[in-house]
């Protein structure tokens, strides 16, 4: 299995420090969960259904057409290759890695390939792969560019597959409104923004012959009942999700500008995360862990990435272990 953010326990047995005094800063997801609301004592004890209307409140949410709750935007990831006949992928590079293991688990050929590849290889391709925002990255593409992609790409009977894992903050941005169009399929993440990892709980953003194939190659009961009501009453909590959104771009921009000020200006990001490309991303690693804080360390390239911190004492502990890292 493929390495992620959040392995705190793993962080915490390997610098012995407990677990209650780290600051994780290893993840993408919002530091400020919402409110868990009263779930009805039905949604624990009856199995799912889908006219609960989670969907409904889903499509209004994400403003898409058609669209299947799925067990994080994972399962999606893991499922779609296994629908689409072997061909040529490409995935727009570096993104989150779990796109190209599934392709090629499921017998793919696979082009890691950047966004000006892909401009290039298009015609060649069966299925093009975006994150956007990119993780780690950060990199954002004009819905017109993608909208572009997908029409080539769909001339040929081709996928344009679009991560939108880390939108929710730029819902301007997405192209849910699109994505009845044959050929183009978005996956949205629940937890990221709603700050409920947990939940596990994702959507799939497609015509409707596609998310039936989905349906049934996932299975009944996908979703668990609780996460369904959770949901849909937080999917619709539209004062809530404003308030969300204010705080993360200022906190996103907070922390912009904190790496600056100590010598790490990102070379990326977006309002959830900071990404920052560096050759001594290894020993900037090692040195915030052993002072209990974990950032997210790639290899390829070698960068790290920063999520936000959920208070001011968390804030003030970032600033003042980076103004002790050797330049």
């Amino acid at each position: 299995m493929l390495e992620h953010g959040g392995r705190l326990k793993a962080a915490a047995q390997r610098y012995r420090i407990a677990e209650a005094d780290w600051l994780d800063l290893s993840t993408g997801i919002a530091p400020w969960p919402f409110a868990i609301p009263a779930l009805p004592p039905a949604a624990w004890a009856r199995l799912p259904e889908a006219n609960d209307g989670l969907e409904q409140a889903a499509r209004q949410y994400y403003q898409a057409p058609a669209l299947l709750p799925v067990a994080g935007s994972q399962a999606a990831i893991q499922a779609l290759p296994r629908i689409r006949p072997r061909g040529r992928v490409g995935i727009i590079s570096p993104c989150y890695a779990e796109h190209a293991a599934a392709w090629r688990r499921a017998g793919h050929r696979l082009e890691e390939i950047s966004e000006a590849g892909a401009r290039r290889a298009i015609e060649r391709l069966d299925v093009l792969v975006v994150v956007n925002p990119s993780n780690p990255t950060g990199q954002r593409l004009a819905p017109e560019l993608l909208l572009e992609w997908h029409a080539r790409l769909a001339a040929c009977g081709g996928w344009l597959v679009v991560d939108e894992a880390f939108m929710d903050v730029t819902p301007e941005q997405s192209l849910a409104p699109h994505s009845h169009l044959p050929g183009l399929i978005v996956l949205r993440s629940f937890g990221k923004f709603f700050g409920l990892a947990g939940v596990r709980l994702g959507f799939v953003l497609a015509a409707q012959p596609l998310l039936a194939e989905l349906d049934e190659l996932l299975g009944p009961w996908a979703v668990s009942g609780p996460a369904r009501a959770l949901a849909m009453a937080l999917l619709q909590d539209g004062e809530g999700q404003g308030v969300q959104r204010e705080r993360l771009r200022h906190a996103g921009q907070r922390l912009a500008s904190l790496l600056a000020a100590n010598g790490l200006q990102p070379t990326g990001g977006c309002a959830l995360f900071q990404w920052r490309a560096d050759p001594r991303a290894a020993e900037l690693h090692k040195f915030l862990a052993r002072r209990g804080i974990l950032a997210r360390l790639f290899d390829q390239p070698a960068s790290l990435r920063f999520g936000l911190p959920a208070d001011e004492p968390g804030w003030q502990r970032l600033h003042q272990a980076l103004k002790e890292f050797p330049q």
